[in-house]
């Protein structure tokens, strides 16, 4: 017993002070995309050729990135000659609002950021968290928050296993054929008021299986999405920052 108590003394504070200070993040970290339109060269274009998931294209000459299409691969960051588009470490990624993850030249450099705090669920938040034909990484992400550095239960959040106890779902994964009805038949048991999450590039979009004819290209056309976490994965910090703000907790820069 006593040396229980020793160790655990030892061991000191395991769960992160978040949101009361800043997160701890990967020094390889890459969150929202930053564009100068001064550094990029004038028909180049070896951003958009390079990208996956066709995230990056220019419209009459004007630059647009797509986050909720964005693997944050970094091939892009890479391609540039000039480095004119660059990964920060700004993990606050989340929106309630689709356009919100859309980066063009005229809010380049500004936090996307949409307040979507709900009053209803601000004290007590129950989720049922459904993969549609996800890889798994998603879903590990937004597993770790119900460790002890992230401790995701200290703000009312929890994920339960019946959708009739819950107050919305949280989707991950491109929703594949075989996956659309059972989602719809889960968030239809959902008792009303209920909100709706899309984790991850395939959750918003599809991901790098976009237009594939056995997958739906997310949820975004099925029903009305209350918040958008992108990302392929989206950290664990980017998806603790999102539901924090959806219940209007207040989270560090």
């Amino acid at each position: 017993m006593h040396r229980s108590l020793i160790a655990r003394f030892r061991q000191g504070h395991r769960t992160h002070r978040y949101p009361k200070s800043p997160p701890t993040l990967p020094d390889l970290f890459q969150g929202l995309p930053v564009f100068s339109k001064s550094d990029c060269i004038p028909d180049c274009h070896l951003c958009s050729d390079c990208c996956p998931t066709d995230a990056i294209s220019f419209s009459a000459g004007s630059f647009s990135l797509d986050m909720g299409r964005c693997l944050f691969c970094g091939l892009c960051q890479e391609a540039c000659p000039t480095s004119a588009l660059t990964f920060s470490h700004d993990y606050r990624l989340s929106t309630s609002s689709r356009k919100g993850l859309i980066i063009s030249e005229s809010n380049a450099n500004k936090a996307l950021l949409v307040e979507s705090a709900n009053r209803i669920f601000r004290r007590s938040l129950k989720l049922r968290q459904v993969s549609a034909a996800g890889c798994n990484a998603c879903e590990a992400d937004t597993n770790v928050l119900g460790t002890l550095t992230f401790d995701l239960g200290r703000f009312g959040i929890q994920f339960v296993a019946s959708p009739r106890h819950a107050d919305g779902i949280l989707v991950t994964g491109p929703v594949s054929q075989n996956m659309k009805l059972a989602l719809q038949k889960t968030l239809d048991a959902v008792p009303s008021p209920k909100l709706v999450i899309a984790v991850g590039a395939c959750a918003i979009s599809g991901g790098p299986f976009k237009d594939h004819e056995e997958v739906n290209n997310g949820i975004s056309d099925m029903f009305p999405v209350d918040l958008y976490v992108p990302g392929c994965p989206p950290n664990p910090w980017t998806i603790l920052d999102g539901l924090l703000r959806l219940i209007g907790i207040k989270t560090p820069a």
